[in-house]
């Protein structure tokens, strides 16, 4: 997957900060923010483990939930045109538009 690291089997999501000159680590699915930054990717696993202890032991004593809970559900909004095709392409493979984008979905995030 590109610019994600596993860290403790927690993914995040990383970026340059040009204005720090290092690489920045921002945790996905927790239930609020989590970020750790380093120059290297040994670093950068390091600083994440201590990030997210920190975080998870803040969830801790206040009672909170650190993991976000997704639903399966979500909106997105598309020019008629691609929506149109995309009609069209599920009801080609004899699909609903919802059975054909989740498996477009699926694939497109198991490949990166």
């Amino acid at each position: 997957m590109k610019n994600v690291i596993d860290v403790e089997g927690h993914k995040a999501v990383l970026t340059f900060d040009p204005e720090l000159g290092m690489i920045r680590g921002e945790f996905l699915g927790l239930a609020g923010g989590a970020d750790f930054y380093a120059v290297s990717v040994e670093g950068l696993l390091v600083e994440g483990r201590k990030s997210l202890q920190v975080f998870l032991d803040l969830c801790a004593e206040k009672g909170v939930e650190p993991f976000r809970e997704f639903s399966g559900r979500f909106n997105v909004r598309l020019d008629p045109k691609t929506h149109e095709a995309a009609v069209i392409a599920a009801a080609a493979e004899n699909k609903s538009l919802n059975e054909w984008v989740a498996e477009v979905i699926e694939t497109a995030a198991q490949a990166a």
